[in-house]
């Protein structure tokens, strides 16, 4: 890969970065042990995931904690056990106990070593900064689904990326987008004309867990299993000839 091509580098943090499917399929597995449920955690996620997409678009000014809530109870519905206001608060709640994947805080420092990194994500502002103080690493712009008033894959995340970019001076194609789903970013991301880097963090598992299929044909520019392999191939990159 050409890195001189590009001047920045922009990040979904959810599933990209934090290892969301770990903080939500914890909450969600506790709460069916207790009910005595039978799905386990990757019917679970599946499951939740619909639920969350269908909050995300009807409700595009919720805040991100009121749709983990919502997209829960809504989730019980389904399952015919009804989730306490108690545990749709839990799940609300939990963005700050995700954890951060063991890669992301070297490879984001190593990559903020060369480039600015910007953070477009379905989140509201006090959940990123909870992630953040977890990552361990300062991110030069953040623009969250509580700033734009809606949540990926709406066009409209991508175009006030695009936005931002103009703004601090990063040319039309000298932005590469770095995300793990399909659905929520590189369709939108590729429809404004975004190149993209595919972090496969499921390479080593089938389906799609708490990220649904995507819509329709998509080809990210590049693809690695991990934050770390595409830092690393960046780093190649950039090493002199020789």
């Amino acid at each position: 890969m050409n890195l001189s091509h590009y001047d920045a580098l922009s990040f979904d943090c959810y599933g990209t970065l934090i290892d969301w499917e770990q903080g939500i399929g914890s909450v969600l597995s506790a709460w069916a042990h207790e009910a005595g449920l039978e799905p386990d955690r990757e019917s679970l996620l599946r499951m939740y995931a619909v639920h969350e997409t269908r909050t995300e678009r009807e409700a595009p000014t919720m805040l991100y904690s009121g749709v983990l809530a919502a997209s829960f109870t809504a989730l019980g519905e389904e399952l015919g056990t009804m989730v306490s206001p108690e545990w749709a608060a839990r799940l609300g709640a939990s963005v700050p106990d995700w954890p951060a994947f063991p890669d992301s805080h070297d490879a984001l420092s190593a990559l903020g070593s060369r480039y600015p990194l910007i953070i477009l994500s379905n989140v509201h502002r006090a959940g990123f900064a909870a992630s953040a103080r977890r990552l361990d690493v300062s991110f030069d712009h953040i623009l969250t689904a509580e700033d734009i008033g809606s949540y990926k894959p709406a066009a409209r995340n991508f175009d006030a990326l695009n936005t931002l970019c103009a703004q601090i001076g990063i040319g039309e194609g000298r932005l590469l987008h770095v995300a793990q789903s399909l659905f929520h970013d590189h369709l939108p991301a590729k429809a404004a004309g975004i190149p993209t880097v595919w972090i496969n963090r499921r390479s080593d598992r089938p389906g799609w867990g708490a990220t649904p299929q995507p819509t329709s044909e998509v080809s990210p520019d590049w693809e690695y299993p991990s934050l770390a392999a595409f830092a690393e191939a960046c780093r190649l990159d950039a090493a002199p000839a020789g």
